[in-house]
């Protein structure tokens, strides 16, 4: 962390915020199966995932984490954080994720990601046809949508994913990215959104949420969620840890992560009810009203 505020944008690149990586972690709770992050930098999101399942009486080994990064450089880097504390980092591969997906046929039950955000020169106008653009094909100026339409077509049946992404994902009609976006809230995997303060990043101020789909919202985890999603807006948390930087804390994190639960239907987390200013739970017809 030191290191990419030292470094500023470039270091960025390769590293997500800790209080960041803890909220995606938090929310998909992954505690079994196959862990994958497309983008995986220097490998934060894994680590935390199995810090996660440690906490949880789980055991390393019990996730099996697969990654890329294009970086070489960074591709070591998270060789090397992972070999230090034991994970075994075998399945992480180095390569353009979009042009050379090492991972083909992976099928990952849980997906967390930080996409680099409005990418223009990601090559797709050479992938126009591509399999993985099932709800539309995303626009040669920007990956934003070919990232999340990536991260589908890698999910389980069962799976579930939460990613970064710029603020704008949420409300672009720029080169057909409205049809895209209106294809996947139409077809029920938005499982929840969350809008995130500002000035969270190293990198960037570019106001950021996070995304969370579901294959499947009637089987997974606990209540039948389908025809509805989560909206979340945590923009008045998190805590000024010096001039530029803001961190969400512990006590932030455990508030969006259980309030999350509690829509789920987690027997351990409480009663959901709508909270004016910070949730809600909307049903695709009141989406809809504001596509």
């Amino acid at each position: 962390g030191m290191f990419a505020s030292a470094e500023g944008k470039r270091g960025g690149q390769f590293y997500t915020p800790a209080s960041i990586v803890k909220t995606l972690v938090a929310v998909l709770a992954p505690h079994h199966g196959q862990v994958y992050d497309p983008c995986c930098g220097s490998g934060g999101m894994f680590v935390q995932s199995e810090k996660f399942v440690q906490e949880h009486g789980g055991r390393i080994g019990d996730i099996a984490i697969y990654g890329q990064e294009s970086n070489y450089t960074t591709w070591r880097l998270a060789r090397m954080n992972l070999a230090i504390r034991g994970i075994d980092s075998g399945q992480i591969a180095q390569g353009d994720t979009f042009h050379d997906d090492r991972h083909p046929d992976l099928k990952a039950d849980f997906i967390l990601a930080n996409p680099p955000f409005n990418i223009s020169d990601w090559g797709g106008e050479r992938l126009r046809e591509d399999k993985r653009w099932q709800y539309g094909v995303p626009p040669a100026g920007n990956a934003n949508f070919a990232w999340v339409q990536h991260i589908v077509h890698h999910l389980s049946p069962t799976g579930v994913a939460g990613f970064v992404l710029a603020n704008g994902s949420m409300s672009s009609n720029q080169s057909g990215e409205g049809d895209i976006r209106k294809a996947i809230v139409e077809a029920d995997l938005v499982d929840c959104m969350i809008a995130l303060p500002g000035q969270l990043f190293y990198s960037t101020q570019i106001p950021v949420c996070l995304w969370f789909v579901a294959r499947d919202k009637k089987n997974n985890r606990f209540r039948d969620r389908r025809g509805s999603m989560l909206f979340i807006d945590a923009r008045k948390l998190g805590t000024m840890i010096d001039r530029t930087q803001r961190e969400l804390t512990d006590a932030d994190i455990a508030k969006i992560a259980g309030t999350y639960h509690a829509w789920r239907g987690d027997k351990d987390a409480g009663t959901y009810a709508d909270v004016a200013g910070f949730c809600k739970s909307a049903s695709l017809d009141e989406v809809r009203g504001h596509q």
